[in-house]
């Protein structure tokens, strides 16, 4: 029992900090968001909804300047103000922003982020383990070769989501009658609007090189078509 005694007491660390984690970004999200209301915007996005047989899609504004989209452990999806703006200056299409939301209705469909509130334990865990162990034998770098470890490790599980919800969110838009055309153009500007252009390693970004996401998306269409 005591050799997983440290095993033990990183999982228990972990798990403590993933709550703390879920119930202050939720009350964050609370605080600095507003509903969506731009009834133009909204007609955009209705052939989601009703493609989904929903009355509607519960969309909130997230106040922040950055272009960007999440869902929230609670099934709401939030654009920030930032996406919002982009589409109100038409730098950004309705049907362009339906992607979006198509797209994090993905990884709510497919429980990517209960699966990744399970990916984030183990990574704190497994962080926790490779310091202690490491810095035993490598006192000065010990802890940044344990964070680089399962820095990668959680962002490979998060390129791996990011493709599924892509092919989720593509599957809707041509089921909504959108096609992938809008998805696929979005992600074309993504590298200019947003903050997915910054430099770095592909194995340790969360999200896959937009031309693969892109590739992905014609081979999922190519492949219904035929």
């Amino acid at each position: 029992m005591t050799r997983f005694l440290p095993i033990l007491l990183a999982l228990a660390y972990a798990g403590i900090m993933l709550a703390l984690s879920v119930w202050r970004t939720q009350k964050v999200l609370n605080e600095r968001s507003t509903p969506l209301t731009e009834r133009r915007l909204l007609s955009d996005l209705a052939p989601l909804a009703r493609a989904l047989d929903l009355p509607r899609i519960d969309l909130r504004v997230y106040e922040m300047p950055e272009i960007n989209a999440l869902a929230a452990p609670d099934g709401r999806i939030y654009l920030t103000r930032g996406l919002v703006r982009a589409w109100a200056a038409g730098q950004i299409s309705g049907p362009e922003i339906a992607s979006v939301v198509a797209h994090e209705l993905g990884h709510l469909s497919m429980g990517h982020l209960r699966r990744r509130m399970i990916d984030f334990t183990g990574q704190n865990a497994v962080f926790v383990v490779l310091t202690a162990v490491l810095s035993r034998w490598l006192p000065f770098i010990g802890v940044w070769i344990a964070n680089l470890i399962s820095t990668a490790v959680m962002a490979r599980l998060s390129r791996r989501d990011e493709f599924e919800a892509d092919e989720f969110a593509a599957a809707l838009m041509v089921k909504a009658g959108l096609g992938t055309a809008p998805q696929r153009r979005l992600l074309a500007k993504l590298g200019d609007l947003s903050a997915q252009a910054i430099a770095g390693p592909d194995w340790l970004r969360s999200h896959p090189p937009i031309p693969e996401r892109i590739a992905a998306i014609e081979a999922a269409e190519a492949r219904w078509r035929g």
